[in-house]
């Protein structure tokens, strides 16, 4: 029997040859890429806030992680993607991916679902919304994971009635408990041009000067209802009025010819459940058709002459197959939001924002470029 076993494996260790820096280099990076795409993909993401839309609660340069494994974090539907990048590779307009593969997805079990007032990232559902300012000859169809992300509020769950009426959300007839930081535009009737002290003191970050006489300046402003207090309080302004969007707006959703509303008035709109049946009338497939089409996963859908045909035979009614959520920005009349373009589709759901790691300000001085404020602020 060999009782020194342990010297050829001590002479096999010897014997392999060491890692070149290179082979180092390539194998640390690799092993960085595949846990930072698992981390991405099953804990959190990291996005930052492009736009004011959910100003005063979220401020353009804001730094935030998503979690997913709050609802769950969905399986790839699109595997054959470039590691780290979402529809184009870096600093190009190269695809990223490529969608000769697609998988169905599922939702892996998450410890809470979708509440109303969470703030949340998702995919936008519409075509459209996924091509802004690019002509329409040119519009890509991304699959559903990659889609573009927009974070707002969810205001209204499955199985809600929603409306507006004058500025304010109603929930099941019932006023919505408004978000603390949330702003309206307003416009400001000034004895004469307002100091810039005066509106850095207030935060007034949007506004602009709509008009002017020899005796007032008119400013239109995005601010929150406390700060049109704080305005109302200075001699030399004159009145403090928030805008109303009454007239018909022909973007409203989901029809303006069939339901004339605005932004400020809308609704009353049912927002589809799973499970919920509704009877197919002119009215509901106007509501509700573009769910059936384009996001119910129904193979061969027609709407004919106010009629409904899924794989070829007329239906009279329809149930869904997944919840849907109405989504609304804070800076409510400078957010691109459901009441433009519809309901969030359940698997359109990507995590919920948890909180802000970094925030900057672009218009910041070198010393006052962060916002230490705002580090690591959970988001409510």
């Amino acid at each position: 029997m060999n009782w020194q076993f342990w010297k050829k494996n001590e002479e096999k260790k010897n014997d392999t040859k060491p890692k070149s820096k290179l082979r180092e280099w390539v194998d640390a990076v690799a092993f960085a890429v595949v846990a930072a795409t698992l981390i991405r993909w099953l804990i959190m993401e990291a996005y930052t806030i492009p736009t004011p839309s959910m100003e005063n609660s979220l401020l353009v340069g804001d730094f935030l992680f998503v979690s997913k494994f709050h609802y769950g974090t969905r399986t790839p539907a699109t595997p054959l993607q470039m590691p780290l990048t979402h529809q184009k590779i870096w600093f190009t307009n190269i695809p990223s991916y490529t969608d000769a593969i697609q998988l169905p997805q599922y939702r892996l079990p998450g410890f809470t679902s979708v509440k109303r007032n969470d703030v949340v990232v998702f995919n936008v559902p519409g075509i459209e919304e996924n091509n802004l300012y690019t002509p329409k000859s040119q519009w890509i169809d991304y699959p559903v994971d990659l889609k573009t992300n927009y974070i707002k509020r969810c205001v209204a769950i499955g199985g809600d009635t929603i409306e507006v009426r004058d500025h304010q959300v109603f929930i099941n007839s019932a006023p919505a408990e408004n978000p603390p930081f949330m702003q309206m535009n307003y416009d400001v009737y000034a004895e004469s041009q307002i100091n810039e002290r005066v509106l850095n003191k207030l935060e007034i970050d949007e506004y602009q000067v709509t008009g002017r006489s020899d005796s007032q300046v008119r400013y239109g402003m995005s601010i929150t209802s406390e700060v049109a207090e704080e305005l109302r309080k200075l001699p030399f302004i004159d009145s403090v009025v928030i805008e109303t969007r009454k007239e018909v707006e022909f973007n409203i959703y989901p029809d303006a010819a069939k339901f004339p509303w605005s932004g400020d008035f809308f609704g009353p709109i049912v927002v589809p459940k799973e499970g919920m049946t509704i009877q197919i009338d002119s009215n509901s497939l106007v509501l509700y058709r573009k769910m059936i089409e384009r996001y119910e996963h129904n193979k061969d859908v027609k709407i004919e002459n106010n009629k409904l045909f899924i794989d070829g035979k007329e239906v009279s009614s329809y149930t869904f197959k997944q919840n849907y959520y109405f989504m609304m920005g804070d800076n409510r009349h400078n957010s691109l939001v459901s009441r433009y373009w519809g309901f969030v589709p359940e698997d359109h759901i990507v995590g919920k924002a948890f909180f802000i790691w970094l925030s900057l300000d672009q218009n910041g001085s070198f010393f006052n470029k962060i916002r230490w404020s705002r580090f690591f602020n959970l988001i409510r």
